[in-house]
């Protein structure tokens, strides 16, 4: 086994400075065997995703993913991949639960 590995997904273009801090240190952490950091960074992703595009900062996650919903910034239909997130980042946080490469890799896909 290689560690680091080969981050997941793509580096994106024209994010935010924030956002894309947080995104590659997912990549990063997934690469480095460090799932459950790296689903805790992507949880916090969409929060800073949403006060970069316009909510007040200090709201909770629910109020972040609704924000960005109202906003079109998720797709019709795609609150679900939103709250698919937030379930696993409550899992890693508030839990007694690792996550897997498999958990952080999917979280990745799906920003």
């Amino acid at each position: 086994m290689q560690i680091p590995g080969v981050a997941p997904g793509s580096p994106a273009k024209h994010l935010p400075a924030d956002v894309d801090t947080l995104y590659e240190e997912a990549r990063r952490a997934t690469a480095g065997n460090a799932p459950t950091t790296a689903v805790l960074a992507i949880r916090k992703l969409l929060m800073h995703i949403a006060v970069s595009q316009g909510d007040a900062p200090g709201k909770g996650f629910v109020d972040c993913v609704d924000f960005l919903a109202a906003k079109g910034f998720v797709p019709p239909g795609g609150k679900g991949w939103a709250d698919h997130i937030r379930k696993r980042g409550n899992e890693a946080n508030h839990e007694i639960r690792l996550m897997t490469i498999t958990d952080a890799e999917d979280l990745i896909a799906l920003c």
